[in-house]
């Protein structure tokens, strides 16, 4: 499934047929691009206690992560077109329980409460200052604001942020800001547990509207076009210089093939 440029393998793994010691080997080998099925992340449906299900979700390079909002609203589409949760519905995960609403192929959904909010920060990165913000979504996310969004080296400084020892030891998702002149916030990221840029980054959309409506450059809802060239829309409740209180992310999302995978995609 492919959310807004962000793809996912998802696993309906209720029984429990792949055991919690397969879930990092089998993200590692499936994830790999051009060798294997190729992806952003492994996601696992699993029963819960106490919501419609829980998952488990595992970024390409096998470590696991709280949250993940494009992969959220794939796992909410997936859930509700194999029956196994209505829509509403709500699903746990490692940053808490999630909400989603599902009509058609555009699917809401509401994260969890942002926390951990720092303005007007910087860091010293070869001799210079980057000023950045900083917004935990579910994950963590450092924003910074670009003149020059499409000649930047997303990869190469997005990298030497992740690992600054400033964001030691979990380190951070690097986010790249720009406002157009639609009114729309450009974002570009580099993703921690991907390392690399993705075409989108639902948690980072939601951290990078968040600044901006706080700061009061934008009003709710915030449109946030992402590298794949897809709009995000950011819903926002709370008040500018004040607070933000719950945050939503709505968006399409492609369901592209299902089928098996044979032993052969996690060979060496």
């Amino acid at each position: 499934m492919s959310g807004s440029g962000n793809d996912f393998i998802l696993v309906d793994n209720r029984s429990k047929q792949i055991p919690d010691e397969q879930m990092i080997p089998l993200a590692k080998g499936l994830c790999r691009r051009m060798v294997s099925v190729g992806a952003d992340g492994l996601i696992f449906i699993e029963p819960s206690a106490h919501y419609d299900f829980k998952w488990r979700f595992f970024n390409a390079d096998g470590s696991e992560a709280e949250m993940c909002g494009n992969g959220g609203r794939c796992t909410a589409r997936f859930a509700f077109l194999e029956g196994i949760a209505p829509s509403p519905m709500t699903f746990e995960t490692l940053a808490g329980p999630i909400q989603a609403w599902v009509d058609g192929p555009t699917v809401k959904l509401q994260l969890t409460q942002p926390k951990d909010l720092r303005l007007d920060q910087s860091i010293a990165i070869d001799g210079k200052t980057i000023p950045f913000d900083f917004l935990n979504t579910g994950v963590p996310h450092t924003l910074i604001w670009v003149e020059d969004m499409e000649n930047l080296d997303v990869t190469g400084l997005g990298r030497t942020i992740r690992f600054h020892d400033h964001f030691k030891p979990a380190g951070t998702n690097v986010n790249f800001l720009q406002l157009d002149s639609f009114g729309r916030l450009v974002v570009r990221t580099y993703e921690r547990g991907v390392e690399g840029e993705t075409l989108a980054c639902g948690t980072g959309a939601v951290a990078a509207a968040g600044v901006a409506f706080f700061k009061g450059k934008l009003s709710s809802p915030v449109r946030v076009r992402t590298r794949g060239g897809e709009v995000l829309t950011v819903h926002l409740d709370g008040q500018a210089g004040q607070k933000i209180d719950r945050v939503y992310l709505q968006g399409a999302v492609r369901l592209v093939f299902q089928g098996e995978v044979f032993a052969e995609a996690l060979n060496d």
